[in-house]
């Protein structure tokens, strides 16, 4: 999470004004290149309080640290070729020879080889020793024991009072407290604290103990350049250091470099590896002038620091250290089962309540639907005040959320800037229209649910304001040659951080993850339930084409005989039935023609599922212009003004688009016929792949909420009495539409007129998707606007 420096306010003291050539800039938290850079790992010497030697494959000296003249009375070159029982006697030979045949275990490990006695100058002194080997190098170390006995016995004592409270601590808090109390009790430092690393480095002092006349630093943030990343790096690898007094003068190594390889020997994994001279004046800084440091590793990473301070020089001596080192161990196991176990609790309640979405997504038609009913699911979900759910460009929203516009453009940008499951707890960093919806939408949680579509489950969490008090203002101090230097001052610092939301835990995008899968899932099983019920409908209209086609067919001729001896029977007796008789006879014949006319609009919808289609060019023009003809023929004494628009000439089955447009024409004049001046227009549009032809009157109209029933079988919205119709013909419509992959829809607004509107495309392709011929505007020379008065 990268905080920005909004804000930012002094808190107690601000720091000494800048001294000598060294200039200020505030640090957020990134060490500088030249620290990062700086070669920790090969300082070239140790601290004085031991004694380092390097040995060849045959245990033969090839460099050690200089101060050995002080004990052995030999200069360092005199001990160079020398075999190792020069300085550790037979005793010391023989155990650092069994140790060197434990390869496994000395490798980049530092093993405890054992306490020896070595005589100098007729005086007795002992020693514990260390070996390891890394980058091909044998190195032993020496330290002075600081009492008789096997190092480990004082280990189990040491570290008993902290192992019997590690099963009583419930929290991670608690263990901090508990190990900071038992370090300190061990070791007898001024002050111990315990931090732990966020992502950027910057360390959070979370338990600390101390003596009263040490400044506190509990709850305090130290930024990421007071450990460097090769520092971190050292210490995720070599769990102990020790720096006994700030103010040692170094044991350079004799030679510099190591024989064996040419280079300067890595004392990576050495307890007596000098430190770095910026560090030890950070150390003098903050009064400190002994330090400590075990490192907690946590599923292999390195997650904190117990670090230890005193205001004098304190040696720690081995079996202290050992002690120190092991409850870093079992700190840091204990904190990685703490950590798991709630993690393991917070991703079971996630769990659950996917669960729980899964559940409502299958009991509704479609998961929004299933979402939306249980709202309180979904917020929580994610941790989040508000959600979104995006689907075929229809927008649901949940809670606290941006506007549908801004939701809409997020996901374009979403869509085109990232892929798979995707959040950021700072929103306008990324995307910086989001600054404005900080107080809802500071960071975003988005779960693509379609591979094609722009299609997202959308989750926000509002600005999380936060004041750091920092360590002393963080600030990275330079010196006139641009070198690092040190921070001088640990004052308390305040620090407001905006433009944040609350982090996104892992878990919480593996659950997001797991979610994406079984809506994937739900999704999936619907396509194939609906394709299923296609297939089961396509059988049955099949079927139901099949027996209309049957029935339709036979029904025709007993309806004409019907009407035919009918009509007979009223010219030859028409004269001797009675009047009543007659009406009867007259509406017998009516129904009997009215359902002649049904049975030919019904086989003609059955044909027009079953027939093949013809393509061929169409002039619209020409076939809009034959059919107003006809309806002009048809309706001598009424008065229509036609508005004939440019049509263009397309790719289609003539006899069926004839069809389907006198239907539509025919449909104007009926509902037109109750006005003084009748008008209807006939125009067309073009978009970038097709046609849009509009049939517009000035009729009746119809009301909007019936609309969609329009183009269904048998659907009128008038009644029979006030207008004919067997209810087929925009059925009819619709189907010779569908079949040239265009679309049909109708706008109007009652007692005011009606617009139908159908779409061809301008590419015509028949059903193996071969292009048959493209549609063009016609070249017949048609005016782009024919006024025709009403032939009387």
């Amino acid at each position: 999470m990268s905080h920005s420096k909004d804000g930012a306010t002094p808190g107690g003291a601000n720091g000494p004004p800048d001294a000598g050539a060294r200039r200020r800039t505030l640090d957020s938290g990134i060490a500088s290149k030249d620290c990062d850079a700086e070669p920790i790992h090969i300082p070239g010497g140790i601290q004085p309080h031991g004694y380092l030697i390097v040995l060849s494959a045959d245990l033969r000296i090839v460099q050690v640290s200089e101060n050995l003249f002080a004990l052995t009375g030999q200069s360092p070159d005199a001990l160079l070729g020398q075999p190792v029982d020069a300085i550790l006697g037979a005793d010391g030979a023989q155990r650092v020879a069994q140790a060197a045949n434990r390869a496994g275990e000395l490798e980049d490990a530092p093993l405890y080889v054992g306490a020896i006695d070595c005589t100098f100058d007729t005086k007795a002194q002992r020693f514990d020793l260390t070996a390891h080997r890394h980058d091909g190098t044998l190195i032993v170390e020496m330290e002075a024991a600081a009492a008789s006995g096997d190092a480990f016995a004082s280990i189990y004592p040491l570290t008993r009072t902290f192992a019997r409270g590690l099963q009583n601590a419930g929290t991670v808090q608690e263990l901090a407290d508990l190990a900071v109390r038992e370090v300190r009790a061990i070791t007898r430092f001024g002050r111990v604290m315990l931090y732990s690393f966020d992502e950027e480095g910057r360390s959070h002092v979370l338990a600390e103990d101390r003596d009263p006349d040490y400044a506190s630093f509990l709850h305090q943030f130290f930024p990421a350049s007071d450990i460097p990343r090769q520092a971190r790096a050292l210490y995720l690898r070599n769990r102990i250091r020790l720096v006994a007094d700030v103010n040692y003068r170094p044991a350079p190594l004799v030679p510099p470099l190591n024989p064996l390889t040419g280079r300067p020997t890595d004392l990576t994994y050495a307890t007596l590896r000098s430190f770095s001279p910026v560090h030890l004046e950070y150390m003098r800084n903050m009064n400190t002038h002994a330090s400590m440091s075990v490192s907690i590793i946590v599923r292999g990473q390195l997650w904190g620091l117990i670090s230890c301070h005193d205001h004098d020089a304190r040696f720690v001596p081995f079996n202290t250290r050992l002690a120190v080192e092991h409850l870093g161990h079992m700190l840091s196991l204990q904190i990685e089962a703490k950590e798991e176990r709630a993690e393991g609790e917070y991703l079971a309640g996630l769990r659950r309540t996917m669960g729980r979405l899964i559940g409502a997504m299958g009991e509704h038609e479609n998961f929004v639907a299933g979402l939306r009913s249980v709202p309180e699911d979904v917020l929580s979900f994610a941790r989040s005040a508000g959600a979104a759910i995006v689907l075929n460009d229809q927008i649901t929203l949940m809670g606290s959320t941006p506007d549908e516009a801004t939701v809409r453009e997020l996901t374009q940008w979403l869509a085109e800037n990232t892929s798979g499951i995707w959040a950021t707890d700072s929103l306008a960093r990324e995307w910086p229209p989001a600054k404005a919806h900080a107080d809802r939408a500071c960071g975003v949680l988005a779960v693509p649910v379609s591979q094609i579509f722009r299609n997202y489950l959308l989750w926000f969490r509002p600005e999380l304001m936060q004041t750091i008090k920092w360590a002393g203002e963080p600030v990275k101090i330079t010196d006139a040659d641009g070198a690092n230097a040190p921070r001088t001052n640990f004052s308390p610092w305040l620090e407001t951080v905006r433009g944040h939301s609350a982090m996104w835990r892992p878990g919480e995008l593996e659950i997001a993850g797991e979610l994406r899968g079984a809506l994937f899932n739900i999704v999936l099983r619907r396509a194939e339930e609906r394709a299923e019920l296609a297939n089961e409908l396509a059988r049955a209209n099949k079927e139901l084409e099949a027996f209309s086609y049957s029935v339709s067919h036979d029904l025709r001729a007993p309806l004409r005989h019907i009407a035919g001896y009918g009509d007979l029977l009223r010219e030859l007796e028409g004269d001797r039935i009675a009047e009543k008789s007659k009406r009867f006879l007259n509406n017998m014949l009516d129904s009997a023609r009215f359902a002649g006319t049904l049975v030919d609009d019904l086989l003609t919808f059955s044909q027009m599922g079953r027939a093949a289609l013809r393509p061929a060019p169409v002039d619209l023009g020409q076939l809009v212009r034959v059919i107003v003809q006809e309806c002009e023929a048809d309706t001598p004494t009424r008065h229509i003004e036609w508005v004939i628009g440019d049509l263009p000439r397309v790719v289609g089955d003539a006899a069926f688009l004839q069809l389907a447009v006198r239907n539509l024409i025919s449909n104007a004049v009926k509902y037109t016929r109750t006005r003084e001046s009748a008008k209807i227009e006939i125009s067309a549009t073009r978009t970038d792949d097709e046609y849009i032809i509009a049939v517009r009157d000035n009729g009746v109209g119809f009301d909007m909420k019936y609309g969609a029933k329009l183009f269904g079988v048998f659907q009128r919205l008038h009644r029979a009495e006030e207008f004919e119709g067997t209810g087929i013909g925009l059925a009819n419509v619709r189907r010779i539409v569908e079949r040239h992959e265009g679309r049909t829809w109708a706008e109007g607004r009652l007692g005011e007129g009606a617009t139908f509107y159908f779409s061809l495309p301008i590419v015509f392709r028949d059903v193996k998707g071969t292009v048959i011929g493209a549609s063009a505007r016609a070249s017949s020379g048609a005016p782009a606007t024919t006024s025709r008065p009403d032939h009387a």
